[in-house]
């Protein structure tokens, strides 16, 4: 193989959006991720609707009505 062609291959730091901090290897000194498996609701077992538009009551209104008919 050819000499200084590769990158570093070295530590790096992982931060999320929530504050976890861990270190893993990486080309990269640094990653910045917005949701891991500390926050994540699948893990967390905490679902969080972001509804702007009103889609999910829409929705819960119309699975309503068929299922009473």
């Amino acid at each position: 193989m050819k000499k200084d062609i590769h990158p570093k291959y070295d530590k790096a730091k992982v931060i999320c959006a929530c504050g976890q901090v861990w270190e893993t290897k990486s080309t990269n000194s640094e990653a910045k991720v917005g949701i891991c498996a500390k926050c994540h609701p699948f893990f967390t077992g905490k679902q969080k609707f972001v509804d702007t538009a009103g889609r999910v009551e829409r929705f819960r209104q119309r699975y309503q009505v068929k299922s009473e008919n």
